[in-house]
């Protein structure tokens, strides 16, 4: 009996033709992009200048997509969005190079599009080659064509010239005015920096930053984050000098500072209430010098795997990781008789509720989800905030502190819900951030003594963040 034949692996795909492939699965299936590379890009063998090129050409895309369909639309005949998927990507792609990739020869832009196109006959039914060549060459022979005038409708304007959807640039222009709103589109349509919280319980930021420059790797110390360090240019993370040995942790300057605001003291109990991937739970580990314990709960068990590897590669022993939504620690406190991690009312000295929301504060690092962001998001995320941080405050003992932070500072998930807290609960009390920051950070408290970091001149992400204290009573 003959063996069945064996198949061969297929062909490692082009930059080009990868990206093209990523663009498309991500776009049909919705998936987060992350989760998309993982899939397709380790079973290619391409070297890192390769890697690179397609990452920077599928974050490219989706980063500048309103801005790419306006500069191509005055050489299109029909809408974009009239011809297929593939075709559109292809015009996208090859408009990406043109425009922001000036490495990248225009003929070469031209060609490859046009090739990709005369690849993908077959899946397209019809050859499209001749039009992705007609498109782009006339696209690099007309005049480049102008953003349109601020006035009269600035969130027109600026939605095409940030590539940021138009309906959340009329929502911050009403709500921070013409310029305000510019400033924040700015930042979310920007490539943002490589970012390292350094982990001090084994090394100084000097003593890094001066481990980085010996290795010939630009960097400078964040200008809030008394624990941060920025390289001037990303690299994959696992060659940076330290990473085995735990010397630091990714992660953007402005979350780097709500584990101050809790300002955790060795020995003490805490409660991260929704702690994967354990960025916020380790530093706070770190500023307990790996002393007390912090439960660190997560409804996502493949979330919280990574937590302990993060652990282990940091050297923190101090972190139990608990499965479960925060929405339901009533349930699991019930567990506590048989299982010591599990919480129990009123025993944590702090808690952090980092609660999911929309994530807008974070949105040029997932510009795949622009798509699946709409203006009722907002709403439906705060029942759910106003649930966790209810169920979070009764396991917290009297005297307590509580912070609440969102990576948004959209008014329904941050203000909106702490003043119903606060109205609901006479026991809770607001406290000031400012003895808990470096003076640098000051620009960044509002009005209502919040922590507010979005459209920042200093490039960090858009947080925000309150300290709460239960009192000992009710008024």
């Amino acid at each position: 009996m003959s063996s069945p034949p064996v198949s061969k692996p297929s062909p490692p795909l082009s930059a080009r033709a990868l990206a093209l492939t990523t663009l498309l699965t991500q776009q049909k299936s919705g998936e987060p992009l992350d989760e998309v590379f993982n899939r397709l890009w380790e079973r290619q063998a391409m070297d890192g200048r390769d890697r690179a090129f397609a990452m920077e050409l599928v974050y490219g895309v989706l980063r500048r997509q309103e801005t790419l369909d306006w500069r191509l639309e005055p050489a299109l005949k029909k809408p974009l969005p009239r011809l297929p998927l593939m075709v559109q990507m292809l015009l996208r792609m090859g408009m990406y190079q043109l425009v922001y990739m000036d490495r990248v020869p225009a003929s070469a832009a031209v060609n490859e599009s046009v090739n990709l196109a005369k690849a993908n006959k077959a899946q397209l039914g019809r050859d499209w080659s001749g039009l992705v060549n007609a498109v782009l060459r006339t696209v690099t022979r007309l005049p480049e064509r102008p953003f349109p005038e601020l006035q009269p409708n600035p969130a027109v304007a600026i939605s095409i010239r940030y590539a940021v959807p138009q309906w959340l640039c009329t929502r911050w222009v009403v709500q921070m005015g013409v310029e305000g709103a510019e400033v924040a589109c700015q930042t979310v349509s920007a490539v943002p920096a490589l970012t390292l919280r350094v982990n001090r319980q084994r090394v100084t930021r000097d003593a890094f930053l001066k481990q980085l420059v010996g290795a010939g790797i630009a960097a400078r110390p964040t200008t809030v984050s008394p624990v941060g360090v920025i390289l001037e240019e990303g690299q994959a993370v696992t060659t940076i000098p330290g990473f085995q040995d735990g010397l630091f942790y990714v992660e953007d300057e402005a979350a780097q500072l709500v584990p101050l605001l809790l300002d955790p003291q060795p020995d003490e109990r805490i409660l991260d209430a929704c702690a994967a991937p354990g960025g916020k739970a380790t530093h706070l580990a770190e500023l307990m010098s790996n002393r007390g314990q912090i439960v660190a709960m997560d409804r996502h068990a493949v979330r919280l795997q990574v937590l302990k590897e993060n652990c282990q590669r940091l050297g923190v022993t101090i972190i139990a990781p608990v499965a479960g939504d925060a929405r339901e620690l009533g349930t699991i406190v019930s567990r506590q008789k048989t299982d010591p991690q599990i919480p129990s009312p009123g025993v944590f000295d702090r808690i952090l509720v980092d609660a999911p929301c929309s994530g807008i504060g974070v949105l040029r690092r997932h510009p795949d989800a622009k798509g699946k962001k709409d203006v009722g998001m907002f709403a439906r995320h705060q029942v759910l905030q106003g649930e966790i941080l209810k169920r979070a405050f009764t396991v917290l003992r009297p005297g307590g502190v509580l912070v609440y932070s969102t990576c948004s500072t959209e008014p329904e998930e941050t203000e909106a819900v702490i003043a119903r807290f606060c109205q609901d609960h006479s026991d809770c009390v607001r406290e000031s951030i400012v003895p808990r920051l470096p003076a640098s950070a000051l620009p960044f408290i509002t009005e209502q003594g919040a922590l507010s970091t979005m459209g920042n001149a200093l490039g960090m992400d858009g947080f925000y963040a309150v300290r709460l204290r239960k009192i000992q009573g009710p008024l």
